[in-house]
């Protein structure tokens, strides 16, 4: 599993279990902060079909937080206001980062969240296809 794969999983994940994963890491191996969980602006960068330009869209507000796992760095970066949850992030990419022992299994719960995960986002997908208006059908109906 890649590393864009995997973060993409977690910022999924509830936070008791990138609590869980995060405990499962510093009960073995020392965690130290290099920058505190903190709030930041990121520029969204889009792609205007047409012309094919770039532009910025805005700003997102993020929270970001770096750490070390012995020599390693670790980084969580996620949209919104979550101190807790980029610190676990941090702690959980700087643990895949060095590559620790634990990783295995830490691999294998995270597994098993993307299957509870794309499990919750089938559901939701059907939930806004009820929704769907078909408007040839609609026009169909008028001519009728």
């Amino acid at each position: 599993m890649k590393r864009k794969q995997r973060t993409e999983i977690l910022i999924h994940c509830p936070t008791k279990v990138l609590r869980e994963l995060s405990e499962a890491v510093e009960s073995h191996h020392a965690i130290k902060i290099l920058e505190e969980p903190n709030s930041g602006l990121v520029m969204v960068k889009m792609r205007e079909t047409a012309m094919k330009t770039k532009f910025f869209l805005g700003e997102v507000l993020v929270t970001e937080c770096k750490v070390l796992l012995g020599e390693t760095l670790g980084l969580g970066i996620l949209r919104g206001s979550h101190k807790k949850r980029a610190y676990y992030l941090a702690v959980i990419d700087a643990a895949f980062n060095a590559d620790i022992d634990e990783i295995e299994g830490l691999r294998e719960r995270i597994r098993e969240e993307s299957g509870r995960i794309q499990i919750l986002q089938g559901r939701e997908r059907q939930q806004i296809l009820k929704t769907k208006v078909d408007f040839e059908t609609l026009d169909e109906e008028v001519k009728a």
